[in-house]
């Protein structure tokens, strides 16, 4: 379905009525929704959908996934977070997973960037070298 440039100028307005301190409020959220479906403007089924595209965006650059091949100390999975917070700022949701198939190293994804510092990669990236 394509949408207007109206239907996404006001899907980013209702985006952004939503943020508090930077981050999304639940609250806002549905009560945001709630009025465009009681008002039912001109297009508003086109506006819910790239709304909930853009909060889908948001919830994604949000969340942050660890993975290491062995369990990691929460020491260091302590400077971990304090590290991504740091650069990715607050809200931001960590999860951390073993994945023995990284042989060594550590992947991190955090939304659409992927840190991978993993042996495997190393291996990947050296095989397809030759």
């Amino acid at each position: 379905m394509k949408i207007s440039k109206l239907a996404k100028r006001g899907a980013k307005e209702l985006f952004r009525s939503c943020l508090t301190d930077g981050l999304l409020d639940d609250g806002r959220v549905r009560q945001a929704v709630q009025r465009v479906l009681q008002s039912k403007p001109r297009g508003y089924l086109a506006i819910l959908s790239h709304f909930q595209r853009l909060i889908k965006l948001d919830i994604a650059r949000r969340s942050a996934r660890v993975e290491t091949a062995t369990p990691l100390s929460p020491e260091l999975q302590a400077k971990i977070q304090s590290s991504l917070s740091q650069t990715y700022g607050p809200g931001l949701h960590i999860s951390f997973a073993e994945n023995p198939s990284l042989i060594g190293g550590m992947r991190i994804k955090v939304g659409s960037d992927v840190y991978d510092g993993s042996v495997q990669a190393r291996l990947n990236a050296l095989q397809e070298s030759f």
